[in-house]
């Protein structure tokens, strides 16, 4: 791509909106940007990126800005059938996202990791045993900080290690890691694909652009990832906790890589079966990449967690308060309700992102939650949806807040509080970080007496 004459209009100005356009800017590019929702913080950003050289659009001026430019630098956040970018297809323009046009300059080794569940913890495992084992490493992409980032910052010696979102791969092409990981592929996001079918072709775009020289490291016991063996011309390696496959696998209690026993399964800082899963996936990785195995199962087993994934905040008064705000979706939960010790106060809540919940109260009627306060925008479909298959034991609340000071009050010493919302948090809050970040606090103010 010559930037010298080709002008861009990069839309959604989130971190990797303004990622891309500071990308673009250093390298002398003309760069239009418009964002449709003008909130505090990115009046700031339009000030600060205009101040470098960048060209402020009103929605006025928009028809004007696709007539000018090139290129669109799509959010993933804005859906592919917003009017924005079908205004471009129908131009006959070029649409790319930040996560591709960082791909297109990537000069380091990639670890691209995708799938519903267990993408950030898997990323984190990876970035961790790779440090561990002395190689330079940076967690990227969906993680939070953008694959544009790294782009300068990683030589041809170095490892990105990417999270992809279904959003990310709606307008990804040109990445194509040496080696592909999808952890799981459940029902999630089907507000903006509109059907399972769509959001499975989404996933398996990644291992869909493997060579035979690559790697596509699958998920033997999830069915959709199963199938996607037939996409790829990659070299499959499974990861399993059922059985032992042709990869990483459970035997005799040991996480064990193509026949050698690596770590006792029962030795991860990390519970729960989801996180056996992330870790055999990890495990395969690195013994793909011909990292020292010893160094690399003391590194999975030491590692801690993730931010807002099944993280203690606090106990208090006898009753333990868990953030899983990063459970943004039904399996989510149900992995994170799985892992529990304790008899549990649920909160369930946010926007509703097109599920049946009836699958996720079907799942708590025999696990260990004893109350579940449902609170949100979609509170009435949860509530409905816990009606319909025979759960009772729920309280409403319109709001986040009020929801976890009412669980405070519902829940007994011995027990604990878990916040895996099984929704997304944009009703109230602009991320998950943010709706964690606010129980934190709440929590946190909360008395022992």
């Amino acid at each position: 791509m010559y930037f010298g004459n080709q002008k861009f209009l990069v839309a959604g100005l989130s971190r990797s909106g303004e990622a891309s356009t500071e990308f673009l800017l250093k390298r002398g590019t003309k760069v239009w940007i418009y964002d449709d929702v003008m909130t505090d913080t990115v009046a700031e950003t339009v000030k600060k990126l205009e101040e470098r050289g960048a060209k402020g659009v009103t929605a006025e001026e928009l028809d004007r800005a696709v007539e000018i430019c090139d290129v669109l630098v799509l959010s993933p956040g804005i859906p592919i059938d917003n009017a924005l970018p079908i205004a471009f297809r129908k131009a006959g323009k070029n649409i790319i996202g930040e996560c591709e046009l960082g791909a297109m300059f990537i000069r380091s080794n990639i670890v691209a990791v995708t799938g519903t569940n267990g993408k950030t913890t898997t990323v984190s495992m990876i970035d961790e045993a790779l440090r561990a084992c002395g190689k330079k490493s940076v967690p990227c992409g969906n993680y939070g900080n953008p694959l544009i980032n790294v782009v300068d910052e990683l030589s041809y010696d170095d490892f990105a290690v990417v999270e992809v979102s279904s959003f990310q791969l709606e307008t990804l092409f040109s990445l194509r890691p040496h080696i592909a990981v999808v952890t799981n592929i459940t029902e999630d996001h089907l507000n903006r694909h509109y059907n399972m079918e769509n959001y499975i072709f989404l996933k398996s775009k990644l291992v869909r652009s493997l060579r035979e020289s690559e790697f596509a490291v699958l998920n033997y016991d999830d069915d959709n990832v199963r199938r996607l063996a037939a996409s790829t011309r990659g070299k499959v390696v499974w990861f399993s906790a059922s059985r032992a496959v042709d990869g990483a696998y459970i035997q005799d209690g040991f996480a064990c890589f193509k026949g050698k026993p690596c770590f006792p399964a029962d030795k991860l800082c990390v519970g729960g079966a989801h996180n056996v899963q992330n870790a055999l996936a990890a495990l395969a990785v690195c013994g793909l990449l011909g990292l020292d195995m010893t160094t690399v199962s003391d590194a999975l087993c030491a590692f801690k967690g993730v931010k807002h994934r099944i993280e203690l905040v606090r106990e208090v008064g006898g009753v333990e308060y868990i953030d899983d705000s990063k459970g943004t979706n039904v399996d989510a939960t149900i992995k994170a309700v799985a892992s529990l010790k304790r008899p549990a106060v649920l909160l369930v809540g946010g926007k509703d992102k097109g599920y049946d919940y009836g699958v996720l109260f079907e799942n708590i009627a025999s696990s260990k939650v004893v109350h579940v306060i449902i609170y949100g925008e979609n509170r009435f479909k949860v509530s409905e949806a816990a009606l319909r298959s025979g759960f009772y034991t729920f309280s409403m609340c319109t709001d986040f807040d009020s929801a976890v000071k009412l669980s405070s009050l519902v829940a007994k010493r011995g027990q604990c509080v878990l916040l895996s919302p099984a929704s997304s948090s944009f009703d109230e809050f602009s991320s998950f970080e943010e709706r964690g970040e606010r129980f934190a606090k709440i929590v946190g103010g909360l008395s022992d007496e």
